[in-house]
């Protein structure tokens, strides 16, 4: 071979190699990112080939998958009572991807995750097209229609647990949205309507929106006192003077706003009429290295909560004393989702024992096979089983004598604790009207509910959780009470 000849050669072989290097880092290293792309329409004309699983609640789907025989796609995802349930199944769209469920499950839902091999095998061997799988979940639907309907037009949410195993019964925000309305590629319109919208209804206030949490927080104050060792019982008289000072403050007192005596009372009668200042002075004598502590095996200041869906972290934080003392009683720089109360609510209601939330039963494959279960978790221990059952007596009073009576159900024991939280500069906007409660039969607690109404047409001095959230949680309490007969 002379030497031009040989020269070409290597220089045709040189591009077939670089050739191959490109197409093997094409297909083994940017497959990733290529195939999730917002620019390659091949993946959602793929995705919308075939109906979605389907996500299902007591039995029955709330999810549906309609033949359109557009250009691209020929099928188009669709809900059942979507608004009610938009804050558990989120939206799966043709041009603006997904969210909650519908995103974090995508991969079942469209039959492409790695445990559906089989399924697509047989599939393809047979000549039938691809078939997602289904999303069997935690949802109770007639506590989550209690709670929707409860909130009703009020801006505001609710979330429901079973406390023995953490499963999720309800979960419900508004104002809310249909999310059939922007599943199909040409939705643009009604896409940036929803999201233009000051009341933001595509947000899940449930787990994406924090609140000072108000008076409901003092239950983990008055857990913060049983497990340092600062008091033994909810009934030993507390030292809490009537005219309490904030610490390192020049005479600023923590007013209270109950007209019944507060002035060294027990835990009992202070959860009982809500006493600012013996919480106050609790969370100021604890400290707040201990508050925190206490906090976080409730859940607060954790960052990874899943249920699968991310949660919102809630935030008991470090700060001076005077802000400690505040935060103690749910206010200052105090900040929950309704989750997180619910939690607070169910850790006390089972003995103690805080499970981890979560709201995905099984994952179940087109032959009906089931592919996963989910295996209830324990979280933490926020409480010894003995302070835990003193709690629920004071919360029990609270609701039999004190400011929950709107909560209470005949031939139920139930305990709870109202929360009106204020907000704004110089406190100027509405409150937040909350309350977290708990409903107990011979076998546990089979439900702890959070409610917070954040706006409503109420007249300012008339915002209270006793009036305003404390029934919707009686309904979501008697409706899973009803279920479990």
């Amino acid at each position: 071979m002379n030497k031009p000849v040989r020269r070409i050669a290597i220089f045709c072989g040189l591009l077939i190699l670089a050739l191959m290097a490109r197409d093997n880092w094409l297909q083994f290293v940017q497959a990733d990112e290529l195939k999730n792309n917002k620019h390659n329409t091949r993946v959602q004309i793929a995705r919308y080939s075939q109906p979605r699983g389907n996500i299902i609640v007591d039995g029955k789907a709330i999810t549906d998958s309609k033949e359109v025989n557009g250009i691209n796609y020929k099928y188009k995802r669709s809900y059942i009572n979507g608004p009610m349930w938009a804050p558990v199944t989120g939206w799966s769209s043709q041009a603006f991807d997904g969210g909650l469920l519908e995103k974090v499950e995508d991969k079942i839902l469209t039959g492409d995750d790695d445990r559906l091999f089989f399924n697509r095998t047989i599939d393809m061997i047979t000549g039938k097209g691809k078939k997602g799988g289904d999303v069997i979940t935690t949802l109770n639907a007639k506590a989550q229609e209690a709670a929707f309907k409860g909130l009703g037009d009020k801006k505001g949410a609710v979330a429901a647990l079973d406390p023995r195993t953490g499963k999720i019964l309800a979960l419900a925000s508004t104002p809310s949205y249909d999310p059939s309305t922007i599943a199909g590629a040409n939705d643009g319109d009604a896409w940036k309507k929803l999201n233009d919208d000051k009341n933001k209804p595509m947000l899940n206030r449930a787990l994406r929106e924090t609140y000072p949490p108000g008076s409901t927080f003092k239950v983990v104050t008055a857990a913060a006192a049983l497990e340092s060792g600062l008091y033994k019982d909810v009934d030993e008289k507390t030292n809490s003077p009537k005219n309490w000072t904030l610490p390192d403050t020049q005479g600023v007192r923590l007013p209270n706003e109950t007209t019944m005596p507060c002035d060294n009372v027990s835990m009992r009668a202070a959860l009982q009429w809500s006493c600012n200042s013996v919480f106050g002075k609790i969370s100021a004598d604890v400290g707040n290295q201990k508050m925190i502590d206490t906090a976080n095996k409730f859940g607060f200041n954790k960052d990874d909560l899943t249920t699968p869906v991310g949660v919102t972290k809630s935030v008991y934080p470090k700060d001076n004393r005077p802000q400690n003392a505040m935060a103690g009683i749910g206010q200052a720089s105090n900040r929950a989702t309704p989750l997180q109360m619910a939690m607070v609510a169910a850790a006390v209601a089972n003995n103690g024992k805080l499970m981890e939330p979560y709201m995905v039963d099984k994952l179940r494959a087109p032959n009906l096979n089931v592919i996963e279960t989910h295996q209830p978790k324990e979280l933490s221990r926020p409480l010894t089983p003995e302070h835990a059952q003193s709690l629920q007596s004071a919360m029990e009073t609270v609701v039999e004598e004190g400011t929950g009576t709107a909560a209470k159900i005949n031939d139920v024991k139930v305990g709870g604790k109202t929360g009106t939280a204020q907000h704004g500069v110089d406190n100027s906007g509405n409150p937040y009207a909350w309350f977290i409660s708990y409903a107990k039969t011979g076998d546990g607690s089979p439900v702890a509910v959070a409610v917070v109404i954040e706006g409503s047409d109420t007249m300012r001095d008339d915002i209270a959780g006793g009036k305003l959230a404390a029934p919707i949680a009686k309904n979501v309490m008697e409706a899973v009470l009803k279920t479990q007969k």
